[in-house]
């Protein structure tokens, strides 16, 4: 296999030597994490034999391998044919190496070498979670409840940390089952950057070209372009009930219903069967815990942008003992890809509020507004 990627940069009209490494490109200083030479990712992963495969990325495969020092790496370079140009690839090591989390996936380097472009993260033992709760029922990986709950978490407070920390803001775009990654303790890191955007504080909205999944993509951002981080919440909240149920969000044959998993989740919770939702392989787990996922889940996937909560409250509603306020609940938006339509039912503008059972905290939290 021929070492590297596949297109040829223009990255300055002087030639360069074979072994040159640009240490910035267009404007992009790359000088905070390591450059590697194309000649030290192929030792590392064996000349990216199929051995070491060990995934999909958005845009290529991912290799595992092991550097010299004994640490072991995972190598994403760019796929023959892939799409995502030098912007899409500087914008996700730009964006990784000024973030810091333990949700999030760690950018160790990467490669800028003639044509080869290349991105070298940690590498994170027990795959993706695509794989774990939607792969292979056969695999040796049992994801009871417990493990369940603590990705629902620990996702939730990485994206908490993107829309809300950071000093600048980034919206993922692409959350979804196989852009979360599971440690050898199953703590769950967002991976995946490409497709992030910056997202200063002081503006509303983000008009730009659809990118992400569909089954994941709310109904205003796959119509109109119109990007928030209410877009990336929405996209959690699918994540979570496919966490609970075991089952794709692409699926559209719920009990011969011809409805998507969030339809079903809706059309479950309207009747109060909520626990008809969940994974038969999960076989202990706490009914009111799970009922109060599936409740989070459509809080974050409600038609109206403005009534889903932030990620930081979604962190409280899920590790806090808080009641929901059901009666601000109302319908999720759905968006019909057969036909380009939006199923978007029209909702109570009130804002949604929330309260909590906790003794030690206030009776009424946090409204929750647009930003």
């Amino acid at each position: 296999m021929r070492c590297g990627c596949f297109r040829r940069l223009s990255i300055k009209k002087e030639k360069r030597p074979n072994n040159y490494i640009s240490s910035e490109i267009e404007g992009y200083p790359l000088d905070n994490i390591r450059n590697f030479s194309d000649k030290e990712l192929c030792l590392a992963t064996d000349n990216y034999h199929l051995s070491n495969k060990i995934g999909r990325g958005g845009f290529g495969t991912v290799f595992q391998g092991t550097l010299k020092d004994g640490r072991k790496i995972a190598v994403k370079p760019l796929s023959v044919g892939s799409k995502q140009g030098v912007r899409e690839f500087l914008t996700e090591i730009n964006t990784l190496s000024y973030v810091k989390h333990e949700n999030l996936v760690e950018l160790v380097g990467f490669c800028v070498q003639g044509p080869n472009r290349t991105v070298v993260y940690e590498y994170v033992e027990n795959g993706n979670l695509h794989t774990a709760l939607l792969g292979n029922k056969k695999s040796n990986i049992k994801l009871e409840w417990r493990k369940r709950s603590a990705i629902c978490i620990g996702t939730a407070k990485g994206l908490a940390y993107l829309h809300e920390e950071l000093a600048q803001h980034i919206v993922h775009r692409d959350i979804k089952a196989s852009n979360v990654l599971l440690d050898k303790d199953f703590n769950p890191k967002i991976g995946d950057f490409g497709m992030a955007k910056l997202f200063p504080d002081d503006i509303t909205h983000i008009s730009t070209r659809i990118a992400g999944t569909t089954g994941y993509l709310a109904p205003e951002y796959a119509l109109g372009g119109q990007l928030t981080k209410k877009a990336d919440v929405y996209s959690f909240g699918v994540l979570i009930l496919e966490i609970i149920s075991g089952k794709s969000s692409s699926r559209t044959n719920w009990e011969g219903s011809q409805k998507s998993l969030l339809e079903w989740a809706w059309h479950l919770h309207e009747e109060e069967k909520w626990l008809e939702l969940v994974d038969q392989d999960m076989e202990e787990f706490s009914e009111k815990e799970v009922i109060k996922y599936i409740k989070v889940a459509l809080f974050c996937t409600q038609a109206a942008a403005k009534r889903r909560p932030l990620m930081t409250q979604v962190v409280d509603m899920l590790t806090k003992d808080i009641q929901l306020n059901e009666k601000q609940l109302t319908a999720p938006g759905l968006f019909n890809t057969d036909v380009g339509e939006s199923s978007q039912k029209k909702s109570n503008p009130e804002s949604l509020v929330y309260h909590t059972s906790s003794t030690e905290a206030l009776a009424s939290i946090t409204e929750v507004t647009a930003r």
